[in-house]
């Protein structure tokens, strides 16, 4: 259940602040404190103290010429708007909201590690964060060629709201999902 895009370049368009957590429940995630989601997963946010985990988490998720250094880590991690979920030593979680809509940057899971309800956890939790926070929609670039992650986003109730062609590369194509996020009652 990994997934990834092209980390982003353009500043100026995350001028959002962070959000925040309107609920104790969320506010006791967003500083670490989240309940294990599944036997044995501890899930948190992340800073950028965090930067060189994440980094080394998405690199036994992804391909050495996909996988997103410290630095790219980092930088993101320092732009406005972004939030990081770490589910320890099992998978990552990097969002990015303005405004009333958010995105993920990136997901991903170590491979042995996959299967066992690590992705759901971390992209639960994050819609949870999201919708405090007044996001109403949610959107993701997925590999049209992940059957797997398209069943967790199907699962999850993402739609296909378009598609990105030659995304990853020239020939490699990518569907735009979305998915409604309920505001806090």
């Amino acid at each position: 259940s990994t997934w990834t895009r092209r980390p982003p370049h353009d500043a100026a368009r995350h001028d959002m602040p962070r959000p925040l957590a309107r609920s104790a429940g969320l506010a006791a995630a967003r500083r670490g404190q989240c309940a294990p989601a599944a036997a044995g997963m501890r899930l948190r946010q992340a800073g950028l103290e965090d930067a060189a985990a994440l980094a080394a988490l998405h690199a036994t998720a992804f391909p050495p010429g996909e996988a997103w250094p410290e630095g790219t880590m980092r930088s993101l991690l320092g732009l406005p708007g972004v939030t990081a979920l770490l589910a320890e030593g099992e998978g990552l979680l990097l969002l990015r909201q303005a405004a009333d809509e958010a995105e993920v940057l990136t997901l991903a899971v170590r491979p042995e590690a996959r299967r066992q309800g690590v992705a759901r956890a971390l992209l639960e939790t994050g819609m949870l964060l999201l919708a405090a926070a007044g996001a109403r929609r949610l959107l993701l670039e997925v590999a049209a060629e992940n059957a797997p992650a398209m069943a967790l986003y199907a699962g999850l109730g993402f739609a296909r709201a378009g598609e990105r062609r030659d995304y990853y590369a020239p020939g490699r194509h990518a569907w735009l999902l979305a998915r409604a996020l309920e505001g806090e009652g």
